[in-house]
């Protein structure tokens, strides 16, 4: 259910420069602007080199037969690796430097909350930032997984391992569910950026804030209207420019 309600980016700036704990809960509208391709799509990753996302983000068929994951992710990383953080990533960055945002909890795995500089990113998907062996738990960080990935067919550790990013496959739980509610739940201003609210768990996160919410994004949301719940159509990088804006120089 979707109740979009007058809220300019004043009216945020102010309820930002009122809050001692901000969370950012982020989807894929976030990266929209980045490039990231729509997956699913009738031009997404998906299509255009016709993988099964059943198939390269099966768990089980990942562990009988890495490649075709190993193929997408070529594809994957290989545009990332072109692409730059949004204004909206980079304001949030800025927030948590300078000002009360405590936590990024994000759906995605394209990693530009990272890239923009954030530091405490909460992805409940997980994400290419970090990669581990399977077999030793070595750690390799992304510039070194690229570098691996366009070398060898399937990633593979000094012990001979193979090297899997962490990102959630179908077959396993989200990451840091709990660290999530915890955070959403301690704070005071949740800003929802480029989420439908649709994916579960992570959609029932704004139910346990503990202040306001605000809403913004391209269409409608799986969130029920209420005291404190703010929804925003609008282009986030636009809507945050002008909130950047009103909050100036020192936040």
């Amino acid at each position: 259910m979707f109740a979009s309600q007058p809220f300019e980016p004043a009216a945020c700036a102010d309820l930002i420069r009122r809050s001692d704990r901000v969370v950012a809960l982020t989807g894929a509208g976030i990266s929209t602007a980045a490039g990231i391709p729509d997956f699913r799509g009738p031009k997404g990753l998906y299509v255009t080199r016709q993988y099964d996302p059943e198939t390269v983000f099966d768990i089980s068929a990942f562990h009988r037969n890495p490649e075709p994951f190993f193929e997408f992710t070529r594809d994957f990383l290989g545009i990332i690796d072109t692409l730059e953080p949004t204004a909206t990533h980079h304001f949030l960055a800025r927030l948590e430097a300078e000002g009360p945002l405590i936590a990024v909890v994000t759906q995605n795995i394209d990693s530009l909350h990272q890239r923009a500089g954030s530091q405490r990113v909460i992805s409940v998907h997980g994400d290419y930032w970090i990669s581990h062996c399977l077999d030793c738990g070595r750690e390799y960080d992304l510039e070194t997984m690229e570098t691996m990935v366009r070398e060898a067919a399937v990633p593979r550790c000094t012990c001979d391992g193979v090297i899997k990013p962490d990102i959630v496959f179908y077959g396993e739980a989200v990451r840091d569910l709990e660290v999530a509610v915890s955070v959403v739940g301690a704070s005071d201003l949740l800003l929802v950026l480029g989420s439908s609210l649709t994916v579960y768990p992570a959609a029932f996160l704004p139910e346990q804030a503990g202040g306001d919410v605000v809403v913004v994004n391209r269409g409608e949301v799986g969130l029920t209207p209420g005291p404190g719940r703010y929804f925003v159509d609008a282009d986030l990088d636009q809507y945050f420019e002008e909130v950047a804006g009103h909050l100036g120089a020192g936040l």
